[in-house]
């Protein structure tokens, strides 16, 4: 991670301001901005109290609740979008049967507790019909994410996201690293951990795994390199 990467703000301060603007009455007291980053005063939010959160945030800021914590998401640039719709494209041209759904939150962590904002989240077609802000795991094949050079992918996708959706059991996370210009694949969920994980670089072609069973060519990878 760069030196500009780790001195990024989570979210300007004016959407911090209209975050606090839009929240719960209750919840506008407890909400600091301290050092780029979104802080919760007088201890964690419960669940319900995120969902309470997300629900009034303004667009521009996407909210996370992983280990208990409030995070924030960072809005994705041009490459980040490119190389989910190259995704999108393989998912459609092997599996038209499936889905790809952009941006769709997924009930995560064991008893499904945490609330993560996923890339993309691979299920039947239909499967996401009636489902609110946040989606329970069961049925989908595969989450996504994609790296963004913020200060907290480190942490957020490379260590809490792989937890997070072991323990929701959700049949393999693809990570597509972009600072370290590898492609991850966590499969086998059992006891809370991936049991299988295989990086490689991009150009490499991949098999992702049942009940996935996509083949991912990754040359193209190579020129979203930033």
């Amino acid at each position: 991670m760069t030196p500009d990467t780790a001195d990024r703000p989570q979210m300007s301060v004016e959407d911090f301001e209209e975050l606090v603007h839009r929240a719960p009455r209750e919840l506008r007291n407890r909400l600091e901005f301290l050092g780029g980053r979104l802080c919760i005063r007088h201890g964690p939010l419960d669940v319900e109290e995120f969902e309470e959160l997300a629900e009034a945030a303004p667009e521009t800021v996407r909210l996370e609740y992983i280990n208990g914590k409030v995070e924030v998401k960072a809005v994705p640039d041009g490459n980040h979008g490119e190389i989910f719709m190259w995704l999108l494209r393989q998912c459609m041209q092997q599996r038209p049967e499936l889905n790809l759904m952009p941006e769709r939150g997924v009930k995560a962590e064991a008893c499904r507790k945490g609330r993560a904002r996923t890339d993309g989240f691979l299920a039947p077609v239909g499967h996401f019909r009636s489902h609110g802000e946040w989606s329970a795991p069961d049925g989908a094949l595969m989450a996504v994410e994609i790296t963004s050079h913020d200060r907290d992918t480190d942490q957020r996708g490379r260590v809490d996201k792989p937890i997070g959706y072991a323990a929701a059991e959700i049949p393999v996370y693809l990570l597509i690293d972009r600072d370290n210009t590898t492609v991850v694949v966590y499969s086998e969920p059992k006891d809370g951990r991936y049991q299988q994980t295989q990086s490689c670089p991009w150009g490499t072609t991949i098999e992702l795994p049942a009940p996935v069973s996509i083949t991912l060519a990754t040359e193209e990878l190579k020129e979203y390199a930033d």
